[in-house]
């Protein structure tokens, strides 16, 4: 559905649809063929621009968006939003903002990703819900209820109609209200252009049947769905689950990772493990709600004893 769609939903919801004017020889035949038409106009926004297919789509895309990685882009205002020059610019943009009103706008940042996110999913919720009662409607009303409650129900169309239009509109991180200049004024005779806006990088998920454990170490691999992910740094987090020993106690922690895959040895013997990836922090993260995490079990160490294969207890 694209925006602007309301305009037409209202037109057939109105003038374009008859109204009760029954003929004297056959009320109900035109009461009939009234309400049919209705009916189908419902019909087509059920099964076009609020299927369940839309539901199911945009609820898989707001879970994706609740494990994104949200950043702080600092673009000059004649670049778009993913256009790749913008990883050209000069380090010494940076060196012109204003470090405590950068992150100031990370805080602002913050809070309209997380504002953003429950307003997508509430949206959404009053989607479904809309849906469902218009289906009840079209299953349980005989023809003269539906016709008596038709005013109600234009008025449901034309609401969750804006609704949709609203939902779409936000779906995509967007430009950051700044109140205050980031750049100083202090020695600087011509001062740039720019804006801010929030980006979203895909979330990193571990290759579940890459990732393997041995007797005493780990081969992992994860996945990034993103056109820049051979720019990404990891941050690769691994601990001991239930330590006893001191010797176990030691069983964790954190290795920068410039790749894909990563191998940890060292480890104990048939023990379990958690390990957790991530994006490398970056000065421009402003939200990162979540991370992936894998549990592996370290095999038992296998030895040899007098020619014969025995496991170690």
């Amino acid at each position: 559905m694209n925006i602007g769609m309301t305009d037409v939903y209202l037109n057939k919801l109105g003038a374009n649809l008859p109204t009760m004017a029954y003929h004297d020889e056959e009320p109900e035949n035109e009461a009939w063929r009234i309400s049919s038409e209705r009916k189908n106009v419902v019909l087509e926004f059920l099964h076009t621009d609020l299927s369940l297919h839309f539901l199911r789509r945009h609820h898989k895309r707001i879970e994706l968006l609740k494990k994104c990685s949200y950043y702080l882009e600092i673009l000059p205002k004649h670049l778009a939003l993913g256009d790749q020059n913008h990883l050209m610019l000069p380090t010494t943009m940076f060196q012109l903002i204003d470090p405590w009103r950068f992150q100031r706008m990370k805080k602002v940042g913050t809070i309209q990703t997380k504002i953003q996110l429950l307003l997508l999913s509430d949206l959404l919720e009053e989607l479904e819900t809309g849906r469902e009662e218009l289906v009840q409607l079209l299953e349980n009303c005989d023809m003269m209820t539906f016709l008596s409650r038709w005013d109600t129900v234009r008025q449901k169309l034309s609401r969750l109609s804006e609704q949709m239009d609203y939902f779409l509109a936000i779906l995509v991180p967007g430009r950051l209200y700044i109140k205050h200049r980031l750049v100083s004024d202090v020695g600087i005779t011509k001062i740039p252009h720019i804006r801010l806006v929030l980006s979203t990088k895909m979330p990193v998920m571990f290759d579940r049947r890459e990732s393997v454990a041995h007797e005493d170490w780990v081969s992992l691999k994860w996945l990034v769905t993103s056109q820049q992910s051979q720019l990404d740094q990891f941050e690769l987090h691994f601990r001991l689950l239930e330590p006893r020993t001191p010797q176990e106690r030691v069983q964790c922690g954190i290795m920068p990772v410039t790749s894909h895959t990563c191998e940890i040895h060292n480890l104990l013997p048939d023990c379990l493990y958690r390990f957790t990836v991530r994006r490398a922090e970056t000065y421009t993260l402003v939200y990162e709600p979540w991370h992936d995490s894998l549990l592996l079990k370290t095999k038992p160490y296998l030895a040899e004893s007098n020619g014969e294969t025995t496991t170690q207890p």
